[in-house]
């Protein structure tokens, strides 16, 4: 399986699992919540943070950004989609702050005109999310930047993700399984579509999961996932359609910490006795 570098760390089979904290639009609009959600995936580990940058008026319809909305913002879905974005200034102190801390980040960009702006900072990398994984012009401008790519396939068919594929190349693309709902039930998580992926596509295979709790994280792991993403925020009850399927500080602790142990327990298949069963092995075994 070929393998990706991400600013000197690699992706793939048999190598370390990178890591991920979505922290996506769970910062409400507030530079103070993002650099906070920042420094404690930091704290817990993590490889990458990554967040979401749109244009409010090519992503989304005026008829839909018109549609009445409350929120923290006002009373419609413009006033609320605004009020989540960031601008320039808010991402250049989120770039120097990441850069302080010695922590990679990236963005989801659902434009092209998002795509520029991100590039100006020079990411590691490229996110495109499940939604955008039919717009081909799209998925084309990403890789004529030149930089990994990662492509969630929720809510998407085996044939649209291998059109997908076919107009980015499996140079330098990572595929993350993932099910377009928050929260995911259990039942429809569907975890064997990861060893599906590997075993179609020669590109390094991850998991992006939408679900409650850490347990089925960890066994995407297991099935082979090469790439771990979660949302993240510091409180589920905060206001936001992501809060309810992100993890808070602690579940993604225990993701990295359960991630980085298994790692360890997997070994290499090769049957031995350890040093430490020879003393037990001659106490309690017969001649």
């Amino acid at each position: 399986m070929k393998e990706v570098i991400i600013n000197g760390k690699t992706v793939g089979t048999d190598c370390p699992v990178f890591i991920v904290a979505e922290v996506g639009i769970n910062h409400n609009g507030s530079v103070d919540i993002a650099k906070e959600m920042i420094r404690r995936a930091n704290n817990k580990g993590v490889d990458a943070v990554k967040l979401q940058k749109r244009t409010i008026e090519v992503v989304y319809s005026k008829e839909e950004l018109d549609k009445y909305r409350e929120s923290p913002w006002g009373k419609t879905n413009r006033a609320q989609k605004e009020g989540l974005e960031f601008g320039k200034d808010d991402y250049d102190e989120i770039d120097q702050y990441c850069k302080s801390l010695g922590l990679m980040w990236f963005a989801s960009c659902w434009d092209k005109v998002s795509v520029d702006f991100i590039d100006q900072y020079d990411p590691p990398c490229y996110k495109i999310s499940s939604a955008s994984l039919t717009d081909h012009d799209l998925l084309k401008y990403h890789m004529a930047k030149g930089k990994p790519v990662i492509l969630a396939t929720g809510m998407s068919t085996m044939d649209e993700i291998d059109a997908a594929v076919n107009v980015l190349g499996k140079e330098n693309l990572i595929l993350l399984h993932s099910t377009s709902t928050y929260p995911c039930k259990p039942e429809e998580l569907n975890l064997k579509v990861i060893k599906t992926l590997i075993d179609k596509f020669d590109v390094p295979i991850g998991y992006s999961g939408h679900e409650v709790g850490v347990s089925t994280t960890v066994a995407a792991v297991a099935l082979g996932a090469c790439m771990v993403e979660r949302h993240f925020t510091l409180d589920r009850s905060m206001y936001g359609s992501d809060q309810a399927a992100s993890l808070e500080p602690e579940g993604l602790r225990h993701v990295v910490d359960y991630i980085r142990t298994f790692e360890k327990a997997i070994g290499d298949g090769v049957k031995r006795v350890y040093d430490s069963e020879v003393l037990i092995k001659d106490k309690l075994r017969k001649e």
